[in-house]
């Protein structure tokens, strides 16, 4: 049987972390400059839990009429997200031994149009986005919802973050778990190992596994 691979979606397979306040954050500011950064988390919130719907979302932020919704979103995604240069090429390779998903908070039409564009969906057998699930990490519930649909033992399951506190539920699941480790490596989680690029993921995973 197959082991399963669980990736993060910002700050792992999209190289900005704090998508929210990094880049979501500046690109409505630019447009309303009244919107404080807690109005945006608290309608980004909302959205990410399936609350209320992208369009809704934008039209919250005041900087766009209706009708504007899809073409302001698709701006943003295309002009403020990067993926990693590394990801889709180690990810096929992946999927000749592993099973691979995603777990990710996110607005689930942003999730959907960027899995899309970067031919993600091609590379993974499912993906567990908060907004269709009404549900967020790091509650512990998202996390047996992945392991649940992988069908598998929680200890069949690497699940690959970012952030120390997205870690510890998995790990207290029984999931196995990397930290990825791009350009922070504060508050690392004792005895947890950790990769800085896609490049040295396969090998990570042979120790982990000892295979």
């Amino acid at each position: 049987m197959k082991k399963w691979i669980i990736f993060d979606v910002m700050g792992v397979i999209f190289t900005v972390g704090d998508d929210t306040n990094d880049l979501l954050f500046p690109f409505v500011q630019q447009r309303n400059k009244f919107i404080t950064r807690e109005e945006l988390n608290n309608t980004y919130m909302d959205a990410s839990l399936g609350k209320i719907t992208s369009e809704e979302f934008w039209r919250r932020t005041g900087i766009c009429q209706r009708g504007d919704e899809q073409e302001v979103c698709k701006e943003y995604l295309d002009t403020c997200l990067k993926i990693d240069e590394n990801f889709m090429q180690i990810a096929r390779r992946l999927k000749n031994g592993y099973n691979l998903a995603v777990l990710s908070n996110d607005v689930s039409e942003w999730s959907a149009y960027l899995r899309e564009k970067f031919a993600i969906d091609d590379v993974i057998e499912f993906s567990i986005i908060s907004g269709d699930v009404k549900c967020r990490k790091p509650d512990i519930e998202i996390y047996q919802l992945a392991v649940n649909k992988a069908k598998v033992n929680a200890a069949d399951c690497v699940f690959i973050d970012d952030r120390d506190k997205n870690l510890i539920p998995a790990m207290d699941l029984g999931m196995k778990v990397i930290r990825f480790l791009r350009d922070d490596d504060s508050a690392r989680l004792r005895g947890v190992q950790s990769i800085s690029s896609f490049l040295e993921l396969e090998n990570m995973l042979k120790n982990i596994w000892k295979v």
